[in-house]
Parts: structure tokens; sequence; C-alpha cells
């Protein structure tokens, strides 16, 4: 079972921007959704409250639960593929165990097709939207492909190509997705931006094939790694959100 540990990505350093890389360089953006798009987190929490609630189970903190959902659900993605929503049951059944009850069948099926309810972060659409004037966009997600059309509705944007675990029958951090998504732009990956909040499930194994690579920083100052397993990695660029991403784009001259 992972560490609970937090790793962080690498040394910061104090580098301006337009220092970084050329955002003119770029063809084509990829995306992870769930944490970086779409608010996984407060969408987890907001559906895990009332299966607590209802067995009279208290949180035993957002960090905390959040931590536990991650090393179980690495460890459930790390065994034979199965779907994102069976994944979602397992993890909760899991979780369910450790805090010492049994989910009902209802429960299991309404937490797993949650995904789709969750909500965009506040700057996601409208960063989106001014990345789509200049770039193609892609995603790269660890979801089903049903539970990702609902997430899709709410995105405000029509994506080049979609990647999804059910079509490559894995998950990330596995590398399967991401060779996917370069063969389906067809672009040398120098050309290729991918940008994550996740290093265990983006960053770490974008880097280790060559692209460059945006880590938001979604839970900057706060402690511990949320709801993703720890890993390290350093990005090329790390950005607190995707208003900041957009806003390095249009500083280029």
């Amino acid at each position: 079972m992972p560490s609970t540990e937090w790793v962080k990505p690498g040394p910061k350093r104090s580098r301006r921007l337009e220092d970084v890389m050329d955002p003119t360089s770029f063809d084509a953006f990829t995306f992870d959704c769930y944490g970086t798009l779409i608010d996984w987190e407060r969408g987890l929490l907001d559906a895990l409250a009332p299966v607590l609630a209802a067995h009279g189970v208290a949180s035993p903190g957002d960090d905390t639960l959040l931590e536990r959902f991650a090393r179980r659900e690495s460890e459930v993605q790390a065994e034979p593929y199965r779907r994102y929503r069976a994944v979602l049951e397992e993890v909760l059944r899991r979780v369910g165990s450790d805090l010492g009850f049994s989910p009902t069948r209802d429960q299991l099926l309404g937490f797993g097709g949650s995904v789709g309810r969750w909500r965009p972060f506040p700057d996601t659409v409208a960063s989106l939207q001014a990345l789509s004037v200049h770039y193609r966009l892609a995603v790269v997600s660890n979801v089903d492909d049903d539970l990702f059309s609902g997430s899709a509705a709410q995105l405000g944007v029509d994506f080049a190509e979609v990647v999804t675990a059910q079509q490559v029958r894995s998950y990330k951090p596995a590398p399967d997705h991401f060779h996917e998504v370069l063969r389906r732009l067809d672009l040398p990956r120098k050309k290729v931006l991918h940008v994550a909040q996740s290093v265990f499930h983006d960053v770490a194994p974008a880097k280790a094939l060559g692209l460059p690579c945006v880590w938001v920083n979604r839970r900057a100052g706060r402690a511990g790694g949320g709801a993703t397993a720890p890993a390290r990695a350093t990005p090329d660029l790390e950005v607190p959100d995707l208003a900041a991403l957009v806003a390095w784009t249009q500083a280029s001259p």
C-alpha cells in the first residue's frame, strides 16, 4: 500500500513564466480532467458524505478521507482492468471496511455514477474557451465514456480528442492514454503540452515519455496529497490554476 506521505514534485525554482517555455511552440494541449478541470476532491467528498452519515460514521476529516480514497483507488486500479464505475464501487467497499461499515448496493451504484455530476472549477470553462482559440484541446482521463459525457456537457468546449480508461483498458499512470492521444493528434511530442493536477497519475508518466508538462497545483498551501497517491516528478511549469495558464499563453509576444 502506498505511503500517505506527500512527496513534492521537485525543488521550487524562481523563474519567470515566459522563461520556462514558449507557448507558441505548441499545437495542442492535453488535459487530465478530474482534479484539473473538474473539482474531483469536492465531488468525492460530496458523494461520500451522505454514505458516511447514513451509517452513522463521523468523517475522519476531509484530507484524511481523501488520502484514504487515494490509497484504495491506486490499489484497485493496479488490479486487472475494470470500468471506473466498478473501481469506485470497490473503493467505497474498501473505505467502508476501513471505517467499519458496509455500503448498500444503492450506495455503491450512486457513488460509482456520481462522477458526471461533479462540477468544474470556477476558472475551467472560460480558460478552456480561451485556449481553444489557439490550440487543439484533448482530454486523457481515468474514466468511462458515459461518465465523461456528463462532465463534457459542463466544460463548454468541443475537444479534438478524448481518450478514456475505458477505451485503452488501463489507468494512468500507465502510459497507454498518452500513446493513444499522441497517435490520434498525429503530432510530435514537443508540440503537445500536457496539463494536469496529479503528479502521480499525469506529471510523472508524461515526463517519463518526454512530454512537456504543466502542473496545475490546485492544492497549493494545503498539506498532503489529497485524493492522489504520492509521487515525484519535476514539471516544466507550475501554475495555481488554469487562469494562470491562459495568462502565460497570452504573455508571449
